[in-house]
């Protein structure tokens, strides 16, 4: 199933509802009794009963009574818990292209996976603006990444184990401002600023998709394709990555890990091709959807 949060046209409430498969309708909160006040409290307090009973219950199509076109999707975690756990250079080809513009010497042969966090005060919904900031952003870039959302505290999870604690996926764009990186020596700034995290449509429960996920994920720019990938191709896998952070440090329900992306951001052409104003950024994982978001 398809979990969204959204808005009624004019609204300032958050609500949560169902998004059919093709995106065109959606079976909203009231109609589902969902007795939640946001996404964060559905996913640490649904048991595993009522996520079967609401998975039985999306298959209902006369729940899904509201047009699509008729709501504003939200991030479907608007306001995550905690800063986005990210994993940097966890492609091989995106790993090089980074080295050829930092001009940092990645060690791509690495026995162990690059971390770092992403601020997020308020994640962008599919077809949010993402603001330019050009009085300080002069190289501005994109990175589609399949996010990986927790379903229940997670601490000294076994690598076979964690599917286990996964509770669904969605397409996170990791927006970045290169010459923020490259200023400060390391990504924490250049990838926090307000609306950098774009987020959706939807979380993809765990049970639509294939363990480990095997996806294909392309970024497209105006209509050009510019990364064209697939999921199977991480270096340091989800399961892998699950069983080393929860060693130590526990990964409470409704975290967010975003895997990385692939070759072909803005950064990795000769010469760069970064946003500006205008452009529209398309990020598609195979069955998560397409998440739009168009610089403002």
């Amino acid at each position: 199933m398809r979990l969204i949060t959204y808005r009624a046209a004019g609204a300032s409430e958050d609500r949560l509802g169902l998004l059919d498969s093709k995106g065109e309708w959606v079976a909203p909160q009231e109609v589902l009794n969902l007795p939640y006040s946001d996404m964060n409290e559905l996913i640490a307090s649904m048991t595993e009963e009522e996520r079967q009973q609401l998975s039985q219950r999306a298959e209902d199509e006369s729940l899904f009574i509201v047009p699509a076109d008729e709501i504003v999707l939200r991030a479907p975690i608007p306001y995550p818990k905690q800063d986005v756990i990210c994993l940097g250079v966890n492609y091989l080809e995106h790993a090089r292209e980074a080295a050829r513009f930092e001009k940092d010497s990645f060690d791509i042969q690495s026995s162990y996976p690059v971390y770092f966090s992403k601020r997020v005060n308020e994640a962008a919904g599919h077809r949010q603006g993402i603001p330019a900031y050009e009085d300080i952003v002069d190289s501005l870039d994109y990175e589609a990444e399949l996010a990986v959302i927790i379903g229940k505290d997670a601490r000294n999870v076994r690598e076979e184990d964690a599917l286990d604690y996964i509770f669904g996926y969605t397409i996170l764009n990791d927006m970045s401002a290169r010459n923020l990186q490259t200023r400060h020596t390391q990504w924490y700034f250049g990838k926090s600023l307000d609306g950098f995290t774009p987020m959706g449509p939807a979380i993809v429960t765990k049970d639509e998709i294939m363990y480990p996920p095997k996806l294909k994920i392309q970024t497209l720019v105006n209509g050009e394709l510019r990364q064209s990938s697939s999921t199977d191709l991480l270096i340091f896998d989800i399961g892998y990555v699950i069983h080393e952070l929860s060693q130590g440090m526990t990964l409470k329900a409704g975290t967010i890990i975003s895997t990385g992306t692939p070759k072909g951001v803005g950064m990795g052409f000769t010469p760069p091709r970064f946003l500006h104003k205008g452009d529209v950024i398309e990020c598609k994982i195979e069955k998560l959807g397409t998440l739009v978001n168009q610089i403002d």
